[in-house]
Parts: C-alpha cells; sequence; structure tokens
C-alpha cells in the first residue's frame, strides 16, 4: 500500500538576460499533495501552472529547490540506485505517445527493456508471457503483430496503449499520467481514462492525473487540486470544487465550460476570503487581480476571448 507524498515542494529557474539583473522564475511554489492507493488525483490549471514541472520532480527527472518527497513516508535519498528502485515504484505516462517512444526501435523492444532493468523477467519464456500479459492489459492484440511493429505504424490510441503498458511493466505501485489524451482524437480520450481507472482498481495503484479538463477530473478523481501561478489556490473532493468553486479562479475555470442545463454560473470574487479551505495568503497575486477579472468578465464574449488562454 504504497502512498506518495510531496512536501511543500518548490522549483525556481533563474532567468538571465542582457543587461538585466538576474532574477528568479518560481515555477511551484510550496505546494503538496497526496495520493493514495486506489485512489486518483487530479492535478488541474492553466499551461504553464506548474502541473508537469511538479511531474517532472516527482518522477525524479528534475530535482526539486526546495521541499520533500515521500513514498510510504521515507524520504527518497539520493544517488542513482535509490532514483531506480524508486522508478520501478512510481511509473509516469507522458503527453505525446509518438515522442515519447523511440522511433527506430520496434515495440518488442521498448517493452522488455523495462522487464530486464527491474528484473521482472529472467528467460526467455517469462518474457513472452509478460510482453502478452502486457498487451493484453492495455486490450492490444493480437500480441506478435503488435510487438514487431514500429511506432509510426500504430495509431494514437495504440501508442498511447504501448505507453501506459510500458509504465506498467515495472510493476509499479503510483502512476503519473501528464495529460495523457490531450494529443489524442476525441472519439478515442474517453477509453484510454477509462483504461486508466480500471487499472487504477484492478491494481490499487495510486494515480496522479494531470489535465486541462475538468469534465474528465471530476469523473475519473477522487480530488482535486487547482493550481495557478505555480501555487495551490483550491483542493477538495471532486464533485465539491467542481459543483461548488471556492476560489475566483477555480470558479472562472468552470464557467469556461458551462452546462447548459444549469443555471448562468456567477463569479463571487470575494468568496474564498472566509474559506480557510481555500489555499491563498496575502502575498498571492492572483486574488486581487481575478477580482478585477470577474467584472470585466461579464460579458460572454470577453470571458470566450480571455479564458481562451486556459
Amino acid at each position: 500500500m504504497t502512498t506518495l507524498e510531496a512536501l511543500h515542494l518548490s522549483k525556481d529557474y533563474p532567468i538571465r538576460g542582457r543587461g538585466l539583473r538576474p532574477q528568479t522564475l518560481k515555477a511551484v511554489d510550496d505546494v503538496s499533495l497526496l495520493v493514495r492507493p486506489g485512489e486518483s488525483v487530479a492535478l488541474v490549471g492553466e499551461s504553464g501552472s506548474g502541473k508537469s514541472t511538479i511531474a517532472k520532480m516527482l518522477i525524479r527527472l528534475t530535482e526539486p529547490t526546495g521541499g520533500d518527497i515521500t513514498l510510504d513516508g521515507e524520504r527518497i535519498p539520493a544517488g542513482r540506485r535509490a532514483t531506480k528502485r524508486y522508478r520501478k515504484r512510481v511509473q509516469m505516462v507522458f503527453q505525446d505517445p509518438f515522442s515519447s517512444l523511440n522511433p527506430s526501435l520496434p515495440i518488442r523492444h521498448q517493452l522488455v527493456r523495462p522487464l530486464r532493468i527491474h528484473g521482472i523477467v529472467r528467460t526467455r519464456a517469462e518474457e513472452e508471457r509478460e510482453l502478452r500479459r502486457l498487451l493484453d492489459s492495455v486490450n492490444l492484440a493480437p500480441a506478435s503483430e503488435i510487438l514487431a511493429k514500429y511506432p509510426h505504424e500504430l495509431s494514437g490510441g495504440q501508442r498511447q496503449r504501448i505507453a501506459i503498458a510500458r509504465a506498467l511493466a515495472p510493476r509499479p505501485e503510483v502512476l503519473i499520467a501528464d495529460e495523457p489524451v490531450s494529443m489524442l482524437d476525441v472519439s478515442i480520450r474517453l477509453e484510454i481514462l477509462q483504461l486508466l481507472d480500471d487499472l487504477k482498481r484492478e491494481r490499487n495503484l495510486a494515480v496522479l492525473y494531470i489535465t486541462h479538463d475538468l469534465a474528465t477530473a471530476r469523473h475519473f478523481s477522487t480530488q482535486i487540486v487547482v493550481m495557478r501561478h505555480g501555487r495551490v489556490v483550491e483542493r477538495g473532493r471532486s464533485a465539491d470544487v467542481i459543483l461548488d468553486p471556492v476560489h475566483p479562479y477555480t470558479q472562472l475555470l468552470v464557467r469556461a465550460a458551462p452546462d447548459p442545463h444549469s443555471e448562468p454560473f456567477q463569479v463571487d470574487p470575494d468568496r474564498h476570503l472566509g474559506s480557510p479551505d481555500v489555499l491563498v495568503s496575502p502575498s498571492d497575486p492572483g486574488p486581487a487581480d481575478e477580482r478585477h477579472w470577474a467584472r470585466a468578465w461579464a460579458d460572454d464574449a470577453a470571458v470566450a476571448e480571455l479564458l481562451a488562454r486556459v
């Protein structure tokens, strides 16, 4: 029963330019997350809010500037061997299945490699059984044909299923899915999300689901964490965050995807001030700006134009 926890994570990047004083970009600022077995946590927010940076820190592709990452309460030590042990338990599905697979290698090689690296198989017979089990778990058949193909010979949905199978190869306990359906056709997005949800239940996985889509976040996650400008501005049960948003930024995200059967959604820019559950501070640059936005966005055309960036 593996629990992944991020404690006060931060990531700073230096900004240097000719004629400018050195400055610091806070890509992630004091973010904490908890992902439990059998549950999925959705991390939502606009592009540039720090979601993928958090994913890279959690998978140990990027070292945090501050904060800790713990697995079952134990801090992850530095070093190549410790990182290898960690990645056997924590795997990631990337956004673009084509760029995350090596185009010059057949599917067989790309699935066999993690099996060998992490010691899952030792003989050729075990290798064949495990390859077929992986393909069967992501609903790909016939195995012999799929394994012989190259990534460019598969559809986008098939490539993402292979990427998921590769992430499952080390038998992880935590799966980080960084916008796993944003590069796919709308017609197959639901199939991939349902596959991830089924795998979560069957394997008791702890899943961190990073997305822009509030609708899928609500239906496929138990908890939603909303980020803006590298900080968490709201978190809670999925239904509560979507149906009863508190922070003005979350309210605007919900308004960007209106329900035609519901009453017109009115933004309340001051509601968060009386709620202890919304994580804001006096130094947060967001709420003051959002009060102005909420007044300016009374016109639907202005809402559509400004929210196009989200």
